[in-house]
């Protein structure tokens, strides 16, 4: 590896130890390598920063958060926990099936973990305590089933990795599906093991007739996933244009159907989702100008000789990969990974005959757990800050559920077409 790389990588590792926010340590390690090494003018650092953000295809971050917001505020949040509930009757353990149901149905809202966990978070986690449940083991439970949130669509990180490799998003989101909904259920039945092995109470038993009831009311946040799918399964609209929508709904619901969003609500909306998408495209234009400063040393080509060197399978080379991006997932935030990863390993992937979608959703699984892996766990953290107790307070109850994640990441890994077939149904 040469003196430049080093520099890079050197001042990002220090700068994250010194605590430094992902985006200004990116930042940081590239004019550091810029002064040393005077590979390019300082003027190409604020190029590719801008470079970094500059896709049509981005634009549906914001949209899409700005959608979830209104969602949240028109009330479908407590909607879908209610149907959840509903569903789930008073079945032992049955309030922390019902978090896990509603982190996945809001996700497909939201495409955000942290989002997720927010919003189901705030409702669930007090009423699992007064239920009795173990409050580690419900923010960890949260903390995981939000996570399931970046694999169903709409997915955030599935637009950054679509935009990077040129992927469709549209294909990404179709082959998220059947992973999302294995990693629910594998959550699920975690949480009904442990709970009923502890004795922890479910919820309340429907009366009759409020199981349709409570359909017939989340009905309209049962549609956004069917409006966002269904549209771009059939070439409707782009995912772009699938977040305008949502958006148009989302008010329609709200001010006429519901009739509880004001004009507060909007203007907090919007300014939670200029906050939030602010903070996104940050990262995504640092991680920019470290991609190319990594490219710019040739990384990737060392890297894909070095694992070429390592094995010759296209088995192992998925292994390693996976293994790779859940250490990383520890430290580094999501997108960041993304930006900077998805450079080095596109030549792999070609080289071993990988699909790109396949491998799209195989990252995500890997981001979703490394959102609940200390030291950063972020998911998992903000569950615990809403809880209010110490994450090292979850970690026992974690692992297990952790292990139901990467069994699902592994099957998903030998089983490609889990993934490929929805999408391939997209090509007929």
């Amino acid at each position: 590896m040469t003196a430049g790389a080093l520099t890079l990588i050197s001042v990002f590792a220090l700068a994250i130890l010194v605590d430094v926010p992902i985006a200004f340590g990116l930042i940081l390690a590239v004019l550091a390598y810029l002064l040393a090494f005077g590979a390019a003018p300082m003027m190409v650092a604020a190029q590719q920063f801008a470079t970094g953000m500059e896709s049509f295809t981005l634009l549906a971050i914001p949209l899409f958060v700005l959608a979830a917001q209104l969602m949240n505020h028109a009330g479908l949040t407590q909607r879908l926990v209610r149907l959840c509930m509903a569903m789930v009757g008073d079945i032992r353990g049955g309030l922390a099936v019902v978090a896990v149901l509603a982190c996945m149905m809001f996700g497909a809202l939201s495409g955000s973990g942290v989002a997720d966990v927010i919003a189901i978070g705030s409702m669930l986690l007090p009423a699992m305590k007064r239920s009795g449940y173990h409050q580690g083991f419900s923010s960890a439970l949260v903390g995981t089933a939000s996570s399931v949130g970046t694999v169903i669509p709409p997915s955030i990180v599935m637009i950054v990795y679509g935009t990077t490799s040129n992927t469709s998003v549209g294909k990404l989101f179709m082959g998220g599906l059947i992973p999302g909904l294995l990693l629910t259920l594998a959550l699920a039945a975690v949480a009904i093991f442990v709970s009923r092995r502890h004795g922890w109470a479910g919820g309340q038993k429907a009366e009759p007739g409020e199981r349709r009831r409570a359909f017939i009311a989340a009905l309209p946040a049962l549609l956004v996933p069917v409006l966002i799918i269904g549209g771009i399964r059939f070439g409707v609209f782009t995912p772009t244009e699938a977040a305008a929508s949502a958006i148009v709904y989302a008010l329609v619901v709200g001010l006429v159907v519901y009739r509880s969003l004001n004009w507060k609500s909007i203007v907090d909306s919007v300014l939670a989702t200029a906050e939030t998408s602010g903070a996104i495209l940050v990262i995504i234009g640092a991680a920019g100008m470290f991609a190319w400063a990594l490219t710019y040393e040739q990384v990737p080509q060392a890297i894909a000789a070095l694992i070429g060197d390592l094995t010759d399978s296209r088995v192992g080379v998925l292994l390693l990969l996976m293994t790779i991006l859940l250490v990383l997932g520890s430290f580094m935030e999501s997108i960041a990974i993304i930006i900077i990863v998805t450079p080095i390993v596109l030549p792999l992937l070609s080289q071993y005959g990988i699909d790109p979608v396949h491998f799209g959703v195989l990252l995500t699984i890997n981001l979703a757990i490394g959102a609940n892996t200390p030291p950063l766990g972020v998911d998992l953290m903000a569950a615990c800050r809403i809880a209010g107790i110490s994450v090292m307070y979850s970690l026992r109850h974690l692992m297990l559920m952790l292990v139901a994640m990467i069994a699902v990441l592994l099957l998903v890994a030998f089983v490609p077409e889990l993934v490929l077939f929805l999408p391939n149904l997209m090509e007929g």
